[in-house]
Parts: structure tokens; C-alpha cells; sequence
């Protein structure tokens, strides 16, 4: 596809009091190969400079005064001029193709809906990294399948066309700080639609988030909560019959 053709790609952001990973996060983004239409932080109630960080690197920053993921995430999108709408998160590193893997990936297939990537733990002891990393995201990206009956999204590498945000906007939960967003959005994506997993697109994340017992036990926690809230509205026999 030529270049006057090709997606245009918002680059979305949501950030709480992180800075500093913010900060590395959009130098990385200022250094693509395909430059991004735009990157939309959205400042999730910080009081710290994450504001200022996300204004001197150039994004367009919106205020989510919700406190939580869900409601951040959902109002980046909203906003996102982008034909395509890919999020990372503020400790996310993406490297020099991130946003042109994006464009490639959607240029070459015009019925892929969305795109879900891989990660390594950057902050994880140097000879534990890959292992962590494969251990965590593989078993996500397996169980996730079995309770979604497809593919499902990754917050921290993804993105998604639009008109996809656009069909399920008015669906997904937003109030419910509780709630993984980027599973409960693959939920509303539903079977029908075409997510495809590349695990060559990857990025660089930070490891804090399973530190200790407590960390842990809340992410799972809330996986169960989103799988509970999701499975209300379609079970995932019924799911999987759709397929």
C-alpha cells in the first residue's frame, strides 16, 4: 500500500502519577520510523508531572477525572483522530517500528479489526526476563482464548481500527476501576471480529505489577471480576457456538 494510502495511526496513552516512565516512553515514540498521527496521554487524575512530561514531548493530553483504567483508556479513544487506535502504557518501550509494524499489519489485511502484541519484562533479573515473560503472556493469551473463544488484547501492545472502538464504545465498562479494560474490550469485540496476535511485535514493560503476593493476587482478582461481568452478558459456550 502507498504511503498516501496507509492508516493513519493515533497513539494512545493512559498515565496515573508516572513520570518518569511516561517520559522514556514518549522519547521512544519520538523516534519511529512512521511517525504517528498523533499521541493522546490521558492524564487519569496525576499529581505528579506526568501532565508536563506528555506536553513538552508534543501529545495532545486529555483529563480523565475517573479515576481508573477503564475510564482513561475508553476516553483516549474517543478522542483519537486515528483510523487506527493503538495503546501502550506509560511504562511500555516500544522500539524503533512499533507504530510502522502497525501500519504494515493493517495495510496488508483490510478485514483485521485488531492487533494484539508480546512483551518483555525490561526491570526483571537479566536471566529470568524471557522465561517470565513467556510463562505470563503465554498463559494470558491461552486462558484468555478459552474464556473469550478468541484472541484476546493485550493493554500494554495493541491497537485496533476505529471503526471497531466505534461499534463498542457505548458497551465496555468504563466505572468499574476494577475491571481489566483490555480484556473487557476484547470481550465486546466479540468472536465475529478478526484479532490477531503477532508475536513479533513487541515492547519493553515493566515487572512491578507482579511484584509480591498482594500485586498478584489483585490482578488475578480482577480477572476474574471482568471474566464474571463479561460471562453475564455471554457465557463462553455461547461464545464459542458463535465462532
Amino acid at each position: 500500500m502507498t504511503p498516501d494510502l496507509a492508516p493513519t495511526v493515533s497513539v494512545v496513552i493512559p498515565v496515573r502519577d508516572d513520570a518518569r516512565a511516561l517520559d522514556v516512553c514518549l522519547s521512544l515514540l519520538a523516534r519511529q520510523t512512521v511517525a504517528p498521527l498523533e499521541v493522546v496521554v490521558v492524564d487519569n487524575g496525576s499529581t505528579d508531572s506526568s501532565a508536563a512530561v506528555a506536553h513538552r514531548w508534543g501529545a495532545v493530553v486529555v483529563g480523565e477525572p475517573h479515576v481508573g483504567i477503564p475510564a482513561a483508556a475508553a476516553t483516549g479513544y474517543d478522542v483519537a483522530k486515528g483510523a487506527v487506535i493503538a495503546r501502550l502504557d506509560a511504562d511500555s518501550r516500544p522500539g524503533p517500528r512499533w507504530v510502522q509494524t502497525v501500519v504494515e499489519r493493517m495495510s496488508a489485511d483490510e478485514g483485521l479489526d485488531a492487533l494484539t502484541g508480546t512483551g518483555s519484562f525490561y526491570d526483571a533479573p537479566r536471566g529470568l526476563r524471557t522465561a517470565v515473560s513467556v510463562a505470563y503472556l503465554g498463559s494470558y493469551y491461552v486462558l484468555c482464548h478459552l474464556a473469550l473463544g478468541h484472541t484476546a488484547l493485550w493493554g500494554s501492545c495493541m491497537a485496533m481500527r476505529s471503526g471497531a472502538w466505534r461499534a463498542v464504545r457505548r458497551d465496555v465498562v468504563r466505572d468499574d476501576s476494577e475491571v481489566h479494560d483490555d480484556l473487557d474490550l476484547a470481550f465486546r469485540l466479540g468472536p465475529r471480529r478478526r484479532i490477531r496476535l503477532d508475536r513479533s511485535w513487541r515492547v519493553g514493560v515493566s515487572a512491578r505489577s507482579l511484584r509480591g503476593r498482594r500485586q498478584r493476587r489483585r490482578r488475578l482478582d480482577r480477572a476474574w471480576h471482568t471474566l464474571r461481568v463479561n460471562w453475564q452478558v455471554s457465557p463462553p459456550w455461547e461464545r464459542w457456538r458463535r465462532r
